[in-house]
């Protein structure tokens, strides 16, 4: 039995394997050509070891590959999962206006059929073809011309309907107001006909007002979440000259009403401080309209109605009403 197999083979558990497999072994190896055979012995074992090594490693690679994959594929499916579950929620909030929201605006929209059915009902019968919104200043002859007869006998439907009229395009942005508002000083005069626009244009702003905060509001969070908050933030910041802002942009035609309408809710503009700059702020822009419709058979068209003259007066007047906030916030350190 030769002393250096059996050390070997004790400590390197390669060695029996490597014997076995070239068909000797250290127990019978022979001493004459030790020498020779040590040396090729020791060459074909180192290469055994590495071959065996190299066995091992691409062994444990592969069983890393696969846990790797198998890691990959269970994280995939928890992603896709997570991908169905927030597509899912993105369905879900696809609409945001909720059903409460959808039966207010809803009851907005009927309350005002119901109002303007009632009126036609209590009107006598007769052709009532003529009753269109108006759109051009004819249609607008046309209607003065049918309207007259009526508002001596029955005032109070003609009141109500057009009230009712005017508030109903208020509220949902329907242009041609300002035909109503000429058709009021045609038929009422200056002093009424400033008081009833300024009331139907108050109330028809304040009825847009909320309903744009009822189903305007949610839809511009869900389109434009960080858009909106930045305006909120303006707003905010300026909360204290708030009301001599809104009262620059209802006196001059700077926007146009009906922006400042939808938008002042979604802003974040206090309702009471809406309704004062509203209710004050129309009276300029009204009492030019209305006079003009005194002598509506002498108006051509819509831009007769604002000449320089009355841009300049309606902008001045404005400045005045902003020039408090602007000395204020110039006077702060």
């Amino acid at each position: 039995m030769c002393i250096g197999g059996s050390l070997i083979r004790k400590y390197c558990p390669y060695l029996e394997a490597f014997s076995t497999s070239r068909g000797t072994s250290w127990h019978t190896c022979p001493f004459g050509p030790r020498k020779k055979f040590i040396s090729s012995f020791s060459t074909n074992f180192l290469s055994f070891i590495l071959s065996s090594h190299c066995k091992e490693e691409k062994k444990h690679n592969k069983m890393e590959k696969q846990h790797h994959l198998h890691t990959s594929s269970s994280s995939a499916s928890i992603t896709s999962s997570n991908d169905n579950n927030s597509k899912g929620d993105i369905k879900q909030s696809k609409f945001p206006l909720t059903f409460v929201e959808m039966a207010g605006a809803s009851g907005v929209v009927l309350f005002f059929a119901v109002g303007l059915a009632g009126v036609y009902l209590t009107l006598p019968d007769s052709d009532y073809s003529f009753l269109k919104l108006p759109k051009t200043i004819e249609d607008l002859h046309i209607l003065r011309d049918h309207l007259e007869s009526y508002t001596s006998d029955y005032t109070m439907q003609v009141l109500v309907g057009y009230c009712t009229v005017y508030i109903f395009m208020q509220t949902f942005m329907i242009p041609g107001t300002v035909f109503m508002s000429l058709l009021a000083g045609s038929l009422f005069g200056v002093s009424k006909g400033v008081a009833l626009v300024v009331f139907a244009a108050t109330a028809g702003a304040s009825s847009c007002y909320f309903l744009s905060k009822l189903i305007g509001r949610p839809l511009i969070l869900s389109l434009w979440p960080d858009k909106l908050v930045f305006f909120q933030d303006q707003v905010a910041k300026r909360r204290g000259g708030l009301l001599n802002y809104m009262l620059f942009l209802r006196l001059t035609p700077t926007l146009p009403n009906t922006f400042i309408n939808v938008a002042s809710p979604i802003v974040d503009v206090p309702y009471h401080i809406f309704f004062l700059a509203t209710s004050i702020g129309l009276i300029p822009a009204a009492y030019l309209t209305v006079r003009a419709g005194i002598a509506l058979g002498e108006l051509r068209s819509i831009g007769d109605l604002y000449d320089i003259r009355s841009i300049g007066t309606l902008f001045l007047i404005g400045l005045v009403s902003i020039t408090p906030t602007l000395m204020t916030k110039k006077n702060k350190p």
